[in-house]
């Protein structure tokens, strides 16, 4: 029988070559079962296959459609794409003279005493300095973590997986947010893990939702972001943090909890790690704050957790390189890390007002202090053609669908229209009834970082422009 990957390339080969197009309709399983004389069991590992490389998209009751602007290598929301001139997709900060800020903590590690040393490798644990510079880094109020309990991977994406990996096995069930940062699926699938949607509602993951999720089948672990949620961009608040810590506790449940972007957050919340800190494994890095081609990421252990999660970033050859860490400690001693933090939600301020002035009348969610928005469509719009009639103008954006769990997701329903989600002024503009049950392709993501502040302005009027044709 013909192996399920072969089919599957020679579709991509039809996608690449402009045969099937964005927003064509697949036929329906039997039927191509039935046309290309395999088993039907085969041909939806065939459409699993062509969903997982980010290919075509599943419309629960409608079929299987091509994806607008599919990437090349499958990781469009973490690598660059040469599709479109203008890139909503990607999402890495930068300042004007980020680079000559960068270099002077550089310029000693290239002394050639030193480089001999900083080439060597390093354990997971990393360096005493490092342990301490990343602990001062992390610290809110309430929560100080023992540098004893850091750890440290290559990013964030990988202390991610190391925490998944050292927590459950193959087959196991973790619970996650219902909109989720999509290389987490990736990684699961990778694993051989099974995500189970949560649902949210207007400050973010629900407790009675991760306890009812574990009667029904045991969870091995939860995986969330509270602090500007990506893509809708919710903070959780202090009392629903507190809840959640109670009912993992209670539960014995662990919790990877995802803050890379929570260095935008200026109102200094604390993690779940300071809510139940026997359970959660807190994961930040360098990427998002300094720049994505010298980062490091950092992982706090549970007390008496760390070699387990240290043994995890080994198998995978996810540690840190000693360059790395040691770029991070002079970066975060020198205050450069505090000086691209200051200078980055400024940015992002900037970037939400754009966002504010040209998208308004839009049901738009966005928090002042983000680098992204998630924009409700029109209801005459279906966001892969969106996105394919955006990508023939030139700019690349994320359709919902590719941060929806499960095939199902909760979206923002805004209780005013007037206006979006971004105030000059640094905080959200509009209120929002909740997370309301709805299609994956009503909405897409704006990744507002990577394009220059003019072509975010005249990216964000295109598009209103396009939406309005259809309004």
């Amino acid at each position: 029988m013909e192996d399920y990957r072969r089919i599957a390339d020679r579709i991509a080969d039809d996608i690449a070559a402009g045969r099937l197009k964005p927003g064509e309709r697949l036929p329906p399983q039997r039927a191509f079962a039935r046309r290309r004389g395999i088993a039907g069991s085969t041909a939806g590992r065939v459409y699993a296959e062509l969903v997982r490389r980010g290919l075509v998209v599943g419309e629960v009751g409608r079929g299987t459609f091509v994806r607008a602007a599919p990437p090349a290598s499958g990781h469009a929301l973490a690598e660059p794409a040469t599709t479109s001139p203008i890139n909503l997709e990607l999402n890495y900060p930068s300042v004007p003279d980020q680079s000559e800020l960068l270099a002077p903590a550089l310029a000693p590690l290239l002394r050639p005493d030193v480089l001999t040393e900083s080439l060597r490798t390093a354990p997971a644990t990393g360096t005493a300095a490092a342990r301490e510079a990343a602990a001062a880094l992390l610290a809110t109020p309430g929560w100080h973590p023992a540098p004893s309990r850091l750890v440290f991977a290559g990013n964030a994406r990988q202390a991610i997986a190391a925490a998944l990996a050292s927590l459950v096995r193959p087959g196991g069930r973790v619970g996650i947010e219902a909109l989720t940062y999509p290389l987490v699926k990736e990684i699961a699938t990778r694993l051989g893990i099974t995500l189970v949607p949560l649902p949210m509602d207007e400050e973010g993951l629900r407790p009675e939702a991760v306890a009812a999720a574990h009667r029904s089948a045991p969870l091995s672990a939860v995986y969330v972001q509270p602090t500007l949620h990506n893509p809708t961009s919710v903070t959780t608040s202090e009392r629903r943090r507190r809840q959640l810590g109670a009912v993992v506790t209670d539960l014995g449940l662990p919790v990877v909890e995802d803050r890379i972007w929570s260095f935008l957050h200026e109102g200094h919340l604390d993690p779940l790690g300071a809510y139940a800190p026997e359970r959660t494994y807190v994961v930040d890095g360098l990427s998002k704050r300094v720049a994505p081609g010298l980062t490091v990421g950092f992982l706090v252990a549970p007390e008496g957790r760390v070699e387990q999660v240290a043994a995890a970033l080994r198998s995978g050859a996810w540690t840190a390189s000693r360059f790395a860490l040691e770029a991070a400690v002079r970066w975060i001693a020198d205050g450069t890390v505090d000086h691209l933090v200051r200078a980055k939600r400024a940015d992002a301020a900037r970037r939400q007002a754009l966002v504010a002035e040209h998208l308004t009348g839009f049901s738009v969610r966005a928090d002042a202090r983000a680098y992204y928005a998630w924009w409700e469509l029109p209801y005459a719009w279906r966001a892969d053609a969106f996105a394919a009639a955006a990508a023939d103008r030139g700019i690349a954006i994320t359709p919902g669908s590719a941060f929806a769990v499960g095939g199902a997701y909760r979206r923002f329903q805004r209780a005013a229209l007037s206006g979006t989600g971004a105030a000059p002024g640094g905080t959200p503009a509009q209120s929002h009834e909740g997370l309301l049950d709805s299609r994956a392709q009503d909405c897409v993501r704006l990744g507002l970082a990577s394009t220059p502040p003019q072509e975010l302005a005249g990216a964000l009027r295109t598009l209103a422009g396009i939406a309005r044709t259809r309004s």
